[in-house]
């Protein structure tokens, strides 16, 4: 919904939707082209992990991963706002950095620091060694 509703806003502000009377169809048709999107990486990440998936966590290690979702989601949390949002939208949006750059008016660059000190952030929280 979110998405959707900046994708409008910015379609509006740069006078792309001349015609008010079209607007429901647009934001219909944006609705619907984001959940395809969405769609689309949900797939494309399970046959990732279809594939390679066996060789990232070999089964006769006997050790399987686990994440703890509940740690985690304190974790992210805890970070700023800003942090927070680059790291929703470059990991769970799969936004690229100009985009997010542009999102939050910074530089492409500053969306790299922010990344890594946020990463950096939830390895520690996490207890993660890097």
């Amino acid at each position: 919904m979110q998405q959707v509703l900046i994708i409008t806003l910015e379609a509006l502000r740069a006078s792309r939707l001349n015609e008010p009377e079209k607007l429901a169809s647009f934001v219909l048709g944006t609705c619907r082209m984001t959940v395809l999107d969405i769609r689309r990486g949900t797939r494309r990440r399970e046959r990732i992990l279809a594939t390679y998936g066996g060789d990232l966590y070999p089964s006769s290690s006997g050790w399987e991963p686990r994440l703890d979702h509940e740690r985690l989601t304190r974790c992210v949390q805890g970070l700023k706002e800003r942090e927070r949002s680059v790291v929703v939208m470059t990991f769970f949006d799969e936004h690229t950095g100009a985009a997010v750059a542009e999102f939050l008016g910074v530089s492409e660059a500053n969306v790299r620091v922010i990344r890594h000190r946020a990463i950096h952030q939830l390895r520690n929280c996490l207890g993660v060694t890097a």
